[in-house]
């Protein structure tokens, strides 16, 4: 399967496959990568991306993977923008490199792409300063 330009019509070709195929592990990633391709501002199916990540089979993939997802979902927040995209973008930029950082120590030797992944993360958050943790709201207790 080659490089489509149309994330849903690659989409359409990995469901074909998949459907003579269940457990093509190539068809999965790549129909992992169709679908989150698909996020952009205002749709974000993640559900639809971790019902393929929960079938592909090594625990190394599903960490690398759990991380495209979270890096492409926090990316469509910042896209979105609005008042608190960048505290939501934050949270999901957290949420990817953390699951790098369990592909990391899962890794094939010699494949360092949840490191490069993971350092793409934290220079996105370095050279965006709106992306930022949430301010932590202070709560008065009324006096009694």
């Amino acid at each position: 399967m080659g490089d489509l330009n149309e994330p849903s019509d690659a989409e359409s070709i990995c469901l074909d496959v998949l459907a003579v195929e269940p457990d093509n592990q190539k068809a999965l990633v790549t129909m992992l990568l169709a679908v989150t391709d698909q996020f952009d501002g205002f749709t974000v199916d993640a559900g639809r991306a971790h019902e393929v990540l929960h079938r592909l089979r090594g625990d190394y993939e599903r960490a690398y993977y759990a991380g495209i997802i979270s890096e492409r979902k926090a990316k469509a927040q910042v896209k979105k923008g609005g008042p608190g995209s960048g505290y939501v973008a934050y949270d999901s930029f957290q949420e990817a490199m953390a699951s790098y950082e369990r592909a990391q120590a899962l890794r094939p030797a010699g494949n360092d792409d949840s490191i490069l992944r993971w350092n793409a993360c934290a220079r996105t958050l370095m050279d965006h300063p709106f992306i930022r943790p949430a301010p932590e709201e202070r709560v008065e207790h009324p006096l009694e």
